[in-house]
């Protein structure tokens, strides 16, 4: 039993602002210092207006966070969703950004109706059947491609249009050939967010670093004067660059209106009968919910008072907040894993840090929209740069291989699968690759979608679990439905002597279960899994019952 007495959880409503507005109001205040520059970065690359990243951090902050499920999660708009976004743009419109624009907002609105069906439809739980390896792969993906597109951006470049391969093969030409002064902006945020995340002193670490990229880049845009077109001449002394002649000016500054109201924009369902409307509007919503039911349950993992959220309620809620927001123009929003960290860090203990963070860029963009308008598209492009490189970087590749070859095999094909097609068909590409596998391993194919166990409860209290055959990402539902039902505090025994096959899938979830059952006060004991061998050093690597373990197992009977 946990010797560790939980501490006191914080109250909720309107009990909780009264208590904790002095911990929550600086935490909001704190994220809102990041999420202003990344909603406007973001905002950028999806195809949409500058103001439409803010319109959904406002709504997600002021609206989302009174009716979710969640307790410390920031909402608003993603990385993660720029792919989806762009491409439903520029489909959409054919060239015609604002149709294009106005278009998505129609499809955000059916996606949103459908994410608050699933959430009435207690849907939330599907995220399970999503792969660890496929959702990385999906994510490093949406790296890779972010990068593709921002590097241009960040060297003041705009590449010739064409396909996302295309795109790839111009990026020596826009290194070696970039607007200098713009790729000054742009480097040097990069090369701040690099130096900002090996600072170790704690009071410097609370300075947000996409905010001293913005200020360094207001201050460069200062100093380059873009604020008015003109044409320059790049350091046309100097003997080792060759004569450089380039223009800068507003364009390369973010545009909003100086009246928030006038930056609502409303949807055009002109296109709802088409199947290209249709695909984005499934893409958004099924992308959308699967993001947030992943961070949702990954802060769930950092809040201190370990409580847990309501995916259920959480994708109700998002859906309404996604229906407003693109009823008047704004981004789909999702649970953010970076701001909802920096929430916590902050010291937020309620939803209100949320609500304050909302509050916060409201209040901002009625009153200083000419200061958001002198922010380089650069360095916002900087901070982009930096989150793709994050979904993808080689620790990334690293982290997937450690846990195994086979999860390194789904992964890239996860993310070849993304860049050769889409989001949606890559990642059903990733799903098929980990059931060639496992069929190749042995799992047979009345096992794929079935799980096999009973359930027992003992005299003495005990609540046993047999698990007989293969416990898959597939099959394993009913398994977390038994678990889970299990009321807190008692002793739980996992019975594995007959259970052929565990996957990463299932050996991280009875993993984190295990941590979060015995952290609130029960017992949990798994039996049998010495009759199984991983295929990796990794603790949640995949494990298979071997040949010379059978007979030795089946001399134990349930219980032992």
């Amino acid at each position: 039993m946990s010797s560790n007495p939980l501490p006191t959880l914080p109250k909720t409503g309107l009990l909780g602002l009264k208590t904790h507005w002095r911990a929550d109001l600086p935490a909001g205040f704190l994220v809102f210092l990041i999420a202003l520059p990344l909603c406007l970065g973001i905002s950028m690359a999806s195809g949409f207006p500058p103001s439409a990243g803010i319109i959904s951090a406002i709504v997600g902050g002021i609206l989302v966070s009174r009716i979710g499920g969640s307790h410390l999660t920031i909402n608003g708009p993603a990385a993660g969703l720029i792919v989806v976004v762009l491409d439903a743009v520029q489909t959409l419109g054919q060239g015609d950004y604002m149709a294009g624009y106005r278009f998505t907002l129609a499809a955000i609105v059916v996606a949103s109706l459908f994410q608050i069906a699933l959430g009435l439809m207690k849907a939330g739980r599907l995220r399970s059947f999503f792969p660890a390896s496929v959702v990385h792969g999906m994510l490093a993906a949406i790296g890779i491609i972010i990068m593709t597109k921002q590097i241009h951006v960040m060297m003041g470049v705009t590449p010739k249009s064409g396909s996302l391969f295309s795109s790839m093969a111009q990026l020596p030409s826009s290194l070696i050939n970039p607007n200098y002064e713009i790729a000054i902006i742009g480097l040097t945020g990069l090369a701040i967010l690099v130096l900002w995340s090996v600072v170790k002193h704690p009071v410097a670490k609370r300075i947000p670093a996409p905010i001293l990229v913005v200020l360094a880049g207001m201050a460069l845009g200062r100093y380059f004067d873009l604020n008015h077109e003109h044409i320059y001449l790049f350091l046309p002394d100097a003997d080792f660059l060759p004569h450089h002649e380039d223009t800068v000016g507003p364009k390369f500054l973010v545009t909003i209106s100086e009246n928030f109201l006038s930056s609502f924009y409303f949807p055009d369902f002109s296109k709802i009968g088409s199947i290209d409307f249709w695909r984005a509007a499934i893409t958004i919503a099924l992308v959308g919910s699967l993001e947030s039911l992943l961070s949702a349950a990954a802060v769930d993992k950092l809040d201190p008072f370990k409580r847990t959220s309501n995916p259920d309620r959480d994708l109700t809620a998002m859906g309404m907040g996604n229906l407003i927001a693109g009823s008047i123009g704004g981004l789909p929003m999702i649970a953010e894993i970076v701001r909802s960290s920096a929430n916590i860090n902050d010291g937020a203990k309620t939803a209100w840090a949320n609500f304050f963070h909302g509050c916060f860029m409201l209040l901002f963009v009625v009153l200083f929209p000419r200061l958001i308008h002198s922010i380089p598209l650069a360095a916002l492009a900087s901070l982009l740069v930096y989150t793709g490189f994050r979904l993808a970087s080689p620790t990334a590749f690293a982290k997937v291989m450690g846990i195994g070859k086979e999860q390194l095999l789904i992964f890239v094909a996860t993310i070849i699968g993304v860049l050769a097609t889409d989001l949606l068909i890559g990642v059903f590409i990733g799903i098929l690759a980990e059931f060639a596998i496992h069929l190749v391993r042995g799992v047979r194919f009345n096992n794929l979608f079935k799980i096999h166990l009973v359930m027992e409860l003992r005299d003495t209290g005990e609540h046993l679990i047999g698990l007989t055959g293969a416990a898959i990402f597939s099959n394993y539902m009913p398994l977390k439905s038994e678990l889970e039902s299990v009321e807190k505090g008692k002793t739980i025994i996992l019975q594995l002597n007959n259970a052929y096959m565990l996957d990463h899938t299932v050996m991280e979830y009875l993993h984190d279960f295990k941590n979060s059952y015995e952290t609130h006060g029960g017992h949990c004991r798994f039996i049998g899994m010495e009759y199984h061998d991983a295929y990796s050093a990794h603790p949640l690597a995949v494990r298979k019952m071997k040949r010379n373990n059978m007979s030795r197992r089946k001399s134990d009977h349930l219980g032992v």
